[in-house]
């Protein structure tokens, strides 16, 4: 039973990745990785928003009609978004600001809908929640490293930390759209090296 519970977990974590390995949720990943806490900030919001749809969807799946379960997940994922946007709107107002109109976005966020629909509609609620947290900590984990990156190479920077920058001029591409486009490629690329090249040696 534990190794199945940690299975789903790590599903989401490594095998299912929704950034490296599904390439979800692309416009966060591209618009809020400038800084680590950015990063981590909007990957553990939706987190939150994951693991509670999904706990409640799953609750509710034997009640909600197969017509408008589409609707009705939407309404369930907007409410937890918008509790999560109070809720960083009223104390943490400086990161609420940095990522913005993103927030409220992951009403939109094709993870969440696609949990809802591929797993949380059927199964049971505790397996729906670790799915929801796999997922989520997959996110978080894949937007904190593509942040790092681009955080260190664009800014000379590390949690808002002096890296270098007086010597050398940090390459300001990195903070934009094309920064984002070439971490995002070239870490998916190195990932899927490494996977087949494992794949390969079993």
């Amino acid at each position: 039973m534990k190794n199945n519970n940690l299975k789903v977990v790590l599903n989401g974590i490594i095998k299912e990745n929704p950034t490296f390995v599904q390439l979800l949720g692309m416009c966060p990943t591209l618009a809020v990785t400038t800084s680590i806490k950015n990063g981590i900030g909007m990957g553990l919001s939706a987190t939150a928003v994951l693991i509670a749809s999904n706990v409640l969807i799953s609750l509710l799946r034997k009640v909600i009609p197969d017509k408008v379960r589409i609707a009705a997940y939407i309404v369930i994922i907007a409410t937890f978004v918008t509790i999560v946007d109070m809720i960083l709107n009223a104390y943490m107002q400086t990161l609420a600001a940095q990522l913005g109109i993103f927030i409220p976005l992951i009403v939109v966020n094709c993870i969440i809908l696609a949990r809802a629909e591929a797993f949380a509609s059927k199964n049971t609620v505790g397996k729906s929640a670790l799915d929801g947290l796999g997922m989520g900590l997959g996110f978080t984990a894949a937007l904190t490293l593509i942040s790092a990156v681009r955080e260190f190479l664009g800014a000379g920077t590390l949690l808002g930390v002096r890296i270098y920058g007086e010597v050398l001029t940090p390459p300001s591409i990195m903070t934009m759209a094309p920064g984002g486009f070439i971490v995002l490629g070239v870490l998916v690329a190195l990932i899927n090296y490494i996977t087949r090249r494992k794949a390969g040696d079993k």
